[in-house]
């Protein structure tokens, strides 16, 4: 092997432990290299995008910024290639993960009007080392976007939890959302141009080149007839709030499906959706269309759930409705088959669906043979009359690795845990406390077809808020999600957040030297 290969395959590398990607061409009039087996090295930079969280003047926003033990690279420096350092830390090598304000334009780009400066928040959400997290607060309606990238031994498994609460108002509720990271396609199943609703597509250019985007919209009829839909450009570094009910001059839609992908550049996406009666909450992108759906972390006081599905392809979908319980796995009353046909929104109420029980929503084709890829959302609400709040779990997929959600609250979280197909253990660690407190971490055992809900584990000697971080140990699919509730004046204000791979490791070739072939 030549040394212009030998470079090649070092540089791409080197390449796939800081992006995940890499290619390997042989130089003209050589054989590509033969294909090893791979090795799986730690990530040496991530990057997260963060709405704007609220236009409420009386808006409460905590950041909760954390990276997790355990997954860093070997270097004493922090990085394993000796490069990647967040712009201006100014120490080449030095680890950091950090959060800077995006500036807020108008959906044709221009600056956001009223004359108000955006305010970072008080202090930054800047962690220093894996295994405690970092808190920051905002307040207010000018409270800005946030982009960011962690670098180095911070990098692997590095999450941010935005977590807002609004106590009156039309946006009145407890709003969360796990910070995204920037691409091409998003679906998000569940949003509305109702009336009632007030829903925006949230798009954020973490980047210093500009980003185009498109929206479709699609109803229980199919697509909306939409306009200034396509090429809304996203300026670099910047975000763009696009109100959805003024993209369509069809009747109102109480559900919609909003699918967002980009024709140059990437975007972090994400629905901020207020219910003038029910409350708001954050949708987040659901899972890729797959022809199963898993919704985890459906609380066991849920007063309505409403299931949201749509189907992308040309074929249509006849699905298997099934709630997995504590007990064991059961068919909703009279809810237990679902037709969606392509290219349309369904969507279906479940009454009375937890009966008291945490559990999980599974949707599978009703005949194996005819597997119909599909996205898919819950809106869920908790309270009576006029004290509801409401929150929206996406389908999501299992916890291959690792997976972490921040800000988690003494005797405020509960932790749900669903196993599929087989008998699984997981390890689940609390991490220590914002303030104070020594982590801690148990190994549970879940049975196949049930889901287990943990509301016990917390830090010793806990001061503030904490991480959970669910690590999967052998057995079947496990599926997780955390509902963090906060009572305010009788309201019982909850939020879900699905619990997301952390891609903290990524899979790169093994190169091998063949001394038989040099210059």
């Amino acid at each position: 092997m030549n040394r212009t290969t030998l470079s090649l395959i070092a540089g791409a590398t080197a390449l796939a432990a800081v992006t995940g990607f890499a290619a390997l061409t042989a130089p003209a009039g050589t054989a590509a290299p033969e294909a090893k087996a791979t090795t799986r090295l730690p990530v040496e930079r991530a990057g997260l995008v963060c709405p704007v969280p609220s236009t409420s003047e009386v808006a409460e926003t905590v950041y909760t910024s954390y990276t997790p033990p355990g997954t860093g690279t070997s270097t004493g420096s922090g990085s394993a290639s000796g490069a990647g350092s967040a712009p201006g830390s100014g120490k080449t090598g030095q680890p950091t993960a950090r959060l800077t304000p995006a500036t807020s334009t108008t959906p044709s780009g221009g600056t956001a009007p009223g004359g108000k400066k955006s305010k970072a928040p008080q202090a930054p959400a800047t962690v220093t080392t894996p295994g405690k997290p970092v808190t920051a607060e905002a307040k207010g309606a000018v409270v800005p976007a946030l982009t960011g990238a962690a670098t180095g031994t911070l990098a692997p498994g590095w999450t941010v939890q935005q977590t807002t609460v609004v106590e009156a108002g039309g946006a009145r509720g407890l709003l969360g959302l796990t910070c995204g990271a920037p691409d091409t396609d998003f679906w998000f199943p569940a949003a509305s141009t109702a009336k009632e609703r007030q829903d925006y597509v949230h798009l954020t250019n973490p980047d210093d080149t500009a980003a185009v985007a498109d929206i479709e919209l699609y109803g229980p009829e199919g697509a909306l007839k939409s306009q200034f839909t396509e090429g809304i450009p996203v300026p670099p570094r910047s975000t763009v709030p696009v109100l959805l009910s003024t993209l369509t001059g069809e009747t109102a839609k109480p559900d919609v499906t909003v699918h967002v992908t980009t024709r140059s550049g990437r975007v972090g996406a994400a629905i901020g959706a207020a219910d003038e009666k029910l409350g708001s909450d954050w949708i987040a992108p659901a899972a890729d269309p797959a022809s199963t759906a898993v919704l985890p972390g459906i609380p066991s006081d849920a007063a309505s759930v409403r299931l949201v599905v749509f189907a992308p392809g040309d074929d249509d979908a006849d699905l298997k409705v099934q709630l997995v319980t504590a007990a064991g796995t059961i068919v909703p009353a009279g809810a237990g088959s679902l037709h969606v046909k392509s290219g349309m929104t369904a969507s279906v109420d479940l009454p009375d669906l937890t009966r008291g029980e945490a559990g999980s929503l599974v949707l599978t084709p009703s005949d194996p043979k005819k597997a119909t890829p599909i996205v898919a959302a819950l809106r869920v609400v908790r309270g009576k009359g006029a004290d509801t709040e409401v929150a929206f779990i996406p389908a999501t997929p299992a916890v291959s690795a690792r997976a972490t959600v921040a800000d988690n609250r003494a005797k405020a979280t509960t932790l749900s845990l669903t196993a599929l197909g087989a008998d699984a253990q997981v390890k689940v660690t609390a991490s220590a406390g914002s303030g104070a407190g020594t982590p801690v971490s148990r190994t549970l055992t879940l049975k196949a077809g049930t889901t287990t809900a943990v509301t016990d584990l917390v830090p010793q000697g806990l001061n503030g808020s904490y991480a959970l971080t669910v690590e999967p140990v052998s057995g079947g699919k496990v599926y997780a999600a955390r509902t963090l509730a906060v009572p305010q004046d009788g309201i019982p204000m909850f939020t879900v957040q699905t619990l997301v791979d952390d891609r903290g490791t990524v899979e790169v070739p093994s190169a091998r030297q063949d001394l038989g072939v040099l210059d």
